[in-house]
């Protein structure tokens, strides 16, 4: 089909070509009604900027062009998945042919978005179809589950379709390597130039017969399995009286995370009924994420009715957690951050366990105070790009360690190594195990959090998001890099900034990455990076104190929280969209 002659002649030959691909009858129609209307705009924001492997795999909007997520973007990138698997196995370890090598084996779960099981199908069929073995979910499960799972069945990659905690439009392709991790450099870009290029198998070869290359996995079996290793996180002989109220967030949680406390010998926690079902739509949550303002009221008001000791909450994919706890007062619930909850867990998992080797790693934009506990505490510490795929192979960078808790602040936790990602069912696991030891002393969390703040300083942490629209996102979210770059503030909140650190020269033995970081001495500190699954700039606030008395923290909390007001306030005004015009 060929559009209006006021269309580029390559714009057009490009929707032609990927329209003779698209198996849609939705997503073809979609491409003809915009070349019929001449819509060159249109067709751009579907074509000019393909989706490419970010923080967390593929993710974006479903819809027509390789900007979208779709059955073409599915069966593209699983085809290259596959012959990058299929050419690596088929060497050994010294870049030699092997004889009769076993097919590489592949793990395909999904969630319960609008097409995440068609996608699902689709990666599975293509995959069996190129001659790699499949392990593929009947059932919508968690993403913990999946990544589990690479590492339970041995097999050499996992694939997930999630979007997360994304608007109900989107959707999205998740990769892991045979250790369970997600996909890193130079891996990713490797399967990206097989999928560039990659035929896909026709609607012959993708019907079957695959033979013994595509299998069902037991779920029964497997999420037996996964709860036997995660329950290993927890003292079977911990005190057990809690009163839960959890939310799966109209998400997959509540197929796992139930049971899983039960087993653990708690009772079975309240759900909270408007979010208790799978539903894609999201119609108590727009955007799913615990993180938005509003989310949570449902679940607080539940905890308010039910007097619970305890809220937890996953996003739709299970893969991060939030919790909110009684506030000291009795009045109302206090939700902790996840810079909050990060070093209560780490702080919990280093007094209970033993040994040289323990190490603990966040990232650069979360909370100092994790360093300033592990060195309290005398284990080890690692500091990581954003996103789990850092934090899961931190022990990498770490001779004869092994990571006993990786967090991010995004509400992301790792505790249990048998899940090499951030698993917010066993984290919610670990979490009822340290509110059930503290209400028998006749403590709370926040107890322990005031003791550590008096140790090691008062650690307050903030975020601000710069969302950006339009198909110039990106190019809106580059200039302002390189702005702050070229020419960083001398000072912010009335502080010098002392440094400036360019994580894209790749420093301190990191990979290159478009994150800025400016410290302010001993005071804080201001991080700026792109988002790698959504387009807007985050910016990340942190102000520091001392050590102090008990009786002094209330004013240390102040003077840290006055400070991070007004970072955020300088900052915010530098980055105004008035910024962008000038």
């Amino acid at each position: 089909m060929s559009g209006p002659a006021s269309l580029p002649v390559d714009l057009v030959a490009r929707v032609d070509a990927w329209m003779a691909e698209d198996p849609d009858p939705g997503t073809r129609r979609e491409l003809s009604t915009l070349l019929e209307k001449g819509d060159e705009g249109g067709l751009r924001d579907r074509f000019d900027q393909p989706l490419s492997f970010g923080t967390a795999g593929l993710r974006g909007p479903m819809g027509a062009g390789p900007a979208r997520m779709n059955q073409v973007v599915v069966r593209k990138t699983t085809a290259g998945l596959s012959q990058y698997l299929l050419d690596r196995y088929r060497l050994d370890q010294y870049g030699l042919e092997q004889e009769g090598h076993p097919a590489p084996t592949v793990v395909v779960g999904h969630d319960a978005r609008h097409r995440s099981a068609d996608f699902a199908d689709d990666a599975a069929r293509v995959a069996a179809a190129s001659g790699v073995r499949v392990w593929r979910f009947g059932t919508a499960l968690p993403t913990p589950v999946t990544a589990f799972a690479v590492r339970h069945l041995q097999a050499a990659a996992g694939v997930m379709i999630t979007a997360s905690h994304n608007p109900a439009p989107d959707n999205g392709y998740k990769v892991y390597l045979s250790d369970g991790a997600q996909i890193v450099p130079p891996y990713d870009a490797e399967v990206a130039a097989r999928a560039a290029s990659a035929v896909v198998p026709d609607d012959d070869a993708l019907s079957g017969p695959f033979g013994d290359l595509l299998y069902n996995i037991d779920e029964a079996e497997l999420l037996a399995a996964y709860r036997r290793a995660v329950l290993a996180v927890v003292s079977p002989a911990g005190p057990r009286r809690l009163r839960t109220l959890y939310s799966p967030l109209h998400g997959v949680g509540g197929a796992v995370l139930p049971r899983l406390l039960e087993e653990a010998g708690f009772e079975p926690p309240a759900l909270v009924a408007a979010q208790a079902v799978p539903d894609p739509e999201f119609p108590t949550a727009p955007f799913p994420n615990p993180e938005e303002p509003g989310v949570l009221d449902p679940a607080l008001a539940d905890a308010e009715r039910f007097a619970v000791d305890l809220v937890l909450v996953n996003d739709p994919d299970a893969d991060r957690l939030a919790v909110a706890v009684p506030k000291p007062s009795g009045a109302g619930f206090h939700v902790l951050s996840g810079d909050e909850l990060g070093v209560l867990i780490a702080d919990h998992l280093i007094a209970t366990t033993t040994g040289a080797d323990r190490l603990v790693a966040t990232t650069v934009v979360s909370s100092s105070m994790l360093s300033a506990l592990a060195n309290w505490a005398g284990v080890a510490y690692i500091e990581t790009l954003t996103g789990f795929k850092w934090i899961a192979r931190a022990a990498l960078l770490l001779p004869h360690h092994r990571l006993l808790f990786g967090y991010e602040e995004a509400l992301g936790y790792a505790v249990s190594d048998a899940v090499a990602d951030k698993d917010g069912l066993s984290a919610a696991l670990v979490v009822a195990d340290m509110v059930a030891r503290a209400k028998q002393e006749g403590r709370s969390l926040m107890d322990r959090f005031a003791e550590l703040e008096s140790a090691l300083g008062v650690y307050s942490t903030s975020q601000w998001s710069l969302r950006l629209t339009g198909s110039d996102a990106l190019r809106q979210m580059a200039v302002l890099m390189e702005r702050w770059r070229a020419a960083p503030p001398d000072r912010l909140a009335g502080l010098e900034v002392t440094e400036v650190r360019d994580l894209a020269l790749g420093e301190d033995g990191l990979p290159r990455s478009d994150v800025l970081i400016l410290r302010l001495g001993a005071a804080g500190r201001v991080v700026l990076r792109p988002s790698g699954t959504e387009p807007k700039l985050k910016v990340y606030f942190e102000a520091t104190t001392g050590p102090s008395a008990p009786t002094d923290l209330p004013e240390a909390r102040g003077a840290a929280q006055a400070r991070l007001d007004e970072l955020r306030r300088d900052v915010t005004r530098l980055l105004s969209p008035a910024s962008l015009s000038s």
